[in-house]
């Protein structure tokens, strides 16, 4: 069973009903948060009933809102490994580090993740036709999911989005529409056709339950870490969804009795040419401005405007943690050392949290005998132009 209990907006903290159809929230426009009976759960969900689980992220399902389990749509998300990058870590320094590889999760990425459960709430929900703005990766992983719930789905995507991306949504059966522009343009179509033709709009964080999708990379940190989290956590960042859910996920731990009260410090990566959220950080503010003239090989990180931006910054400021850019050079020699030294065919953004340790490393930053945990988002095969 889930002990969804009800929804709860980001900033205004009005409870709205878990068990009707939501975008943002209906009196300030912020993203709604699923909350949960923790203590009701906490009686009977002991983490050493994991043990022996599906490795899917539907081991968590007591914390996750889809209530009947004939709704929980499965490609096998979830669980993905946490790897010890010991060569990796020989060269640059530290020994203590690990990467985690969501490009093994179905269509190469951890938007699997995500809209995996977006689609499966919207499923449990009565929802028949879903629609995304997006950089590739989540139009790709809502395809796949609204697929095997048997729902419509209407992809906007920017005209210049590799190849595989656009193959991938039309091989899936979306319908998919090539906007000249960036995913802020690609945002403004979708909801106009999405509120003209009675579409669930699942946008990043303009709907509950992605949020719960991502989440579960938290619960797996600590599962798979035995309990014990790591120092630091460098995590690319777009739309934030995944920094956000983890953050929602540790506590959700510490409430349940599975973990102390020690964190992570969070570090947010973006591009050098789309970094709104590090630009924000640094200037001590708690929403971000829009970046003009957004431009990355990255494109997961080409997001010149986030919804959830004043989410990041409580998870980075109240973690202690830090806001990074790297430049395109940078990220692509990140993705390269990745691969050279562990075998793994990273995604761009994957490349960029190494940048990103690199730097702050020198900056001693980060320090001798901490463990630090890097997130590989998604697969390299996607982007094989970067590679010519």
């Amino acid at each position: 069973m889930s002990f969804l209990s009800h929804l709860e907006c980001g900033l205004c903290g009005k409870e709205q009903d878990a068990d009707k159809v939501w975008n943002l929230c209906p009196e300030c426009s912020k993203p709604l948060l699923a909350r949960y009976d923790v203590k009701a759960a906490a009686k009977v969900f002991d983490k050493g009933k994991l043990a022996g689980r599906e490795p899917n992220l539907w081991r968590y399902h007591e914390m996750l809102p889809v209530r009947d389990a004939k709704y929980r749509i499965c490609l096998g998300e979830g669980y993905t490994p946490i790897m010890h990058a010991e060569r990796l870590g020989a060269e640059v320094g530290l020994e203590g580090l690990y990467i985690k590889d969501e490009g093994l999760n179905p269509t190469t990425s951890f938007k699997a993740r995500g809209l995996g459960m977006a689609v499966s709430r919207a499923y449990e929900l009565g929802v028949k036709e879903v629609s995304i703005p997006s950089a590739g990766n989540a139009a790709g992983a809502m395809s796949a999911y609204a697929a095997a719930a048997g729902m419509k789905a209407y992809v906007f995507m920017p005209q210049d989005v590799p190849r595989p991306f656009i193959s991938e949504c039309k091989a899936l059966g979306a319908e998919v529409t090539l906007i000249d522009g960036l995913i802020t343009d690609c945002g403004k179509a979708a909801a106009e056709l999405a509120k003209k033709y009675n579409r669930f709009d699942i946008s990043t964080l303009k709907e509950p339950y992605r949020i719960e999708g991502k989440k579960t990379m938290g619960y797996e940190v600590a599962e798979q870490m035995d309990w014990e989290l790591p120092d630091v956590i460098i995590y690319p960042t777009g739309g934030g969804t995944g920094m956000v859910g983890m953050w929602k996920a540790f506590a959700e731990m510490e409430a349940l009795g599975w973990i102390g009260a020690e964190r992570p410090r969070m570090v947010t990566v973006q591009s050098t040419g789309c970094a709104p959220m590090v630009r924000a950080f640094e200037q001590g503010t708690e929403f971000a401005e829009p970046w003009e003239g957004a431009k990355t090989v990255a494109d997961g990180l080409r997001v010149p405007a986030a919804v959830g931006d004043f989410l990041i910054m409580r998870a980075l400021r109240e973690s202690n943690g830090i806001a990074v850019a790297v430049s395109d050079d940078e990220l692509m020699a990140g993705a390269n050392k990745i691969g050279r030294t562990q075998g793994l065919f990273v995604a761009p953004e994957g490349g960029a949290t190494l940048a990103a340790f690199e730097q702050l490393r020198k900056q001693g930053w980060i320090q001798d005998g901490e463990k630090v945990l890097l997130f590989n988002t998604g697969s390299g095969h996607k982007y094989e132009h970067m590679w010519k």
